[in-house]
Parts: C-alpha cells; sequence; structure tokens
C-alpha cells in the first residue's frame, strides 16, 4: 500500500498555539492477538499556528505558516512518488528528538505529572543544544547520547536556584526521558531501543532526621519561643507539608469539604495540584481564619538560620538533640503514616511525589527500625 501524508494539527493549551506535523499513513497490519494496528509515522515540522487569531498580522501570520506547511507536504507526497522516501529508509528515524519530546510532554499535561516532563524537556534540551543540534534526529540517537544524557544529569543539569540535581530527580527525569524512546518504539520511529544497557541513575538515600511519636507529642506540649513557627511545624508534622508549601498557604485554599476540612494547592517544588484532607486537629493549627488571599503563617517571611536555631532549642527543651530542620516535620509525618498502617503507593500520593522510588526511602527507615526491634529489644535470656 502506497504511504499517504496528512498535516495535522495538535494544540499547545499552555501556550497559545497549534504545533503542525505531518502524518505518515503506511496501512494497517494485524498483531499476533488477531487486533489490526495502523502503522504511522510523524515528521514535526517546528511550525506554529496562533491558536486564536484576532487581528490581521495574526490571520497574516497563520495564513503563511499553513501554506509553508502544505508545500512540505506537497513536497514529502513528491518525494514518496519518486521513491525517495520509503518504509525503512525514509521517514523512519527522520523525527526530531526534541519535537517529538515536547509534543509528549504536552499529552502528559496533567497536575500530577506534567512537571517532571517539562524538566525533563528543559534538560533535555540543554543538553541537545550543547553537544548535538536543536534539530538532531532519532536516527541519530544512540547508547553514547543516552550515556551522556544521564551524565548531564549528574554532572552539569542544575535546579532553578542552581543546585545540582539530586539522585531522585536525576532518575526521574532520565524515567521520562526513556518512557519517550520506547514510546518512539511503540510508533514505530525507532527499530531498537538506544538506552539498552545503560542503567537508570541511582537513587542514593540520605539520612533523614524525624520524631517519633512521643517525641512530637513532648514538642506539641512544650512552648517555642516562636509561635507561629511552632503552629507551622506541628502542622507540617500532621499533613507533610513542605516549609515552602506552608509558607505561601492563603485561607482561599483552605476549604470545608463535607464533614472535615482540605487544602487545595499547587506544590512550590513541582508545581502539582493538590487536594489534601486534613484533621479537625490540623485545622485547629491554622489559626483563625484569614481572607482569601491572606497567608495561613503570615508572621513568618522567609526560612532562616534563626528558624533552624529556634527549632532545634524548641527541641533541645524536651531532650531532643536530633539535627531538625524544617523538613523534619515532612519525614515525620511520613515515617508515622507508614508505622500506622498507611501503603507506600497511598503515602506517595499524599506526599505529593511522582516517583515511588522516593517514598520507598521511607519504608526502608522503617524496615531498619524492625530489626531494631527485633534484635535489640528483648533482653538476652540466660542459658
Amino acid at each position: 500500500m502506497a504511504i499517504s501524508v496528512h498535516l495535522r494539527r495538535r494544540k499547545q493549551s499552555n501556550k497559545g498555539r497549534i504545533s503542525l506535523y505531518l502524518e505518515y499513513y503506511k496501512g494497517t497490519v494485524t498483531g499476533p492477538d488477531g487486533k489490526v494496528k495502523a502503522l504511522r509515522d510523524y515528521e514535526y515540522l517546528e511550525l506554529y499556528l496562533d491558536d486564536k487569531p484576532r487581528t490581521a498580522p495574526e490571520k497574516a501570520h497563520n495564513k503563511k505558516i499553513l501554506e509553508l506547511a502544505k508545500s512540505i507536504k506537497a513536497k514529502r507526497e513528491l518525494e514518496i512518488k519518486n521513491g525517495q522516501y520509503g518504509f525503512d529508509s525514509g521517514v523512519k528515524g527522520k523525527a526530531l528528538v526534541l519535537e517529538y519530546f515536547k509534543a509528549e510532554a504536552e499529552k502528559k499535561a496533567k497536575p500530577d505529572d506534567s512537571g517532571n516532563w517539562a524538566s525533563t524537556l528543559k534538560h533535555l534540551t540543554g543538553f541537545v543544544e550543547k553537544r548535538y543540534s536543536s534539530r538532531i534526529t532519532f536516527r541519530e540517537i544512540d547508547k553514547v547520547f543516552c550515556e551522556g544524557f544521564k551524565d548531564y544529569l549528574r554532572d552539569e543539569a542544575t535546579t532553578r536556584t542552581g543546585k545540582s540535581l539530586s539522585t531522585s530527580s536525576q532518575a526521574a527525569y532520565y524515567g521520562k526521558f526513556k518512557a519517550c524512546l520506547n514510546k518512539a518504539i511503540k510508533d514505530g520511529i525507532l527499530t531498537n531501543d538506544p538506552a539498552k544497557g545503560v542503567a537508570r541513575p541511582k537513587i542514593v538515600s540520605h539520612k533523614r532526621e524525624y520524631l517519633t511519636f512521643d517525641e512530637l507529642q513532648a514538642m506539641a506540649k512544650t512552648e517555642c519561643r516562636n509561635p507561629t513557627l511552632k503552629r507551622m511545624f506541628l502542622f507540617s508534622c500532621l499533613t507533610g507539608l513542605r516549609f515552602s508549601d506552608c509558607h505561601k498557604l492563603t485561607w482561599g485554599e483552605v476549604e470545608e469539604f463535607g464533614e472535615g476540612w482540605r487544602i487545595v494547592f499547587h506544590q512550590q517544588k513541582t508545581k502539582g495540584l493538590q487536594y489534601h484532607d486534613i484533621s479537625q486537629q490540623a485545622r485547629e493549627l491554622l489559626g483563625e481564619q484569614g481572607g482569601p488571599d491572606e497567608r495561613v503563617f503570615f508572621a513568618i517571611s522567609k526560612y532562616s538560620a534563626y528558624l533552624s536555631i529556634v527549632l532545634r532549642e524548641w527541641a533541645l527543651k524536651v531532650g531532643i538533640a536530633k539535627h531538625l530542620t524544617f523538613h523534619s516535620g515532612r519525614h515525620t509525618f511520613a515515617v508515622l503514616q507508614l508505622e500506622n498502617g498507611t501503603d507506600i503507593y497511598t503515602l506517595s500520593k499524599l506526599l505529593g511525589h511522582r516517583e515511588i522510588e522516593v517514598t520507598a526511602i521511607y519504608a526502608d527507615i522503617l524496615d531498619k527500625k524492625r530489626r531494631e526491634a527485633m534484635t535489640q529489644r528483648i533482653p538476652e535470656l540466660s542459658l
């Protein structure tokens, strides 16, 4: 069957424009399960239309871009007719890596998953533009490229604040890159996996300071010289929120829900939307209701070394000498949840983790405590 070419459009919802690409339809194939599957390849043109053109220049731009896309389509049809494009050597592999990944990231633009895809695209673009060309195709992707991107995430990529990526972020971003390669294989753009044999970055766990329930109870009963910090930290221990999310929390994000309360907010770190049910006690820690745009913990302007000192002084009052930071509240929440029967998948959702491997670190902590209980808590028998 002859290959047919179709000009397609994909709306980029967050940018107000439409991406144009060519779809090459190459017939169908019947799989071993008896299902008929269409064979398609794609070419991303790096041409964009304004989604809702209003002015004369915008309409003229759309007309010009559409004519250019149609001329490319006509050229491809002629190339196919003249035998320049075949099933194996033509379109396959010519899709641009960055454009294809961008399209996949847009499809994944859901509140709980878009952040990792967007961040991966940013780092992949940085790597490609530094080492290759922004117009690199899948045909040029090999094991060296995959190893290089993995090394780039480890050695060169940074966060918005200029810090090196954590091992969990490296693993998450490389995982999205690998998922894109797998999709390209499924779409027939790649015939084999160029990342085969390239191990995913290993997550290195660091010591996480947390409070036992008895320690948390003792701190709750003890005065802190910064009452707002006390309420905020205890709220983190009961909800798992980071300092950044507690700090920016407004009364407009605190809602009555059924017979209880919940907070609806975008995580500062991941930008993922969270629907977070909270206990009555956690609600009481928020204090008196304010206006929708007012910050709940308005008395704290930013996190500082001073607050860390106050937090540790407060802990020392009850004999806790652990190196606590505000993030210890999040760790405390995670460990207490696991101790009280919450499964790892549910905890992952409560913490807003995109990679369950990150949450599994807390399970490791709990396993160590269980081993200690089995090997050290029961006195030795006199034999």
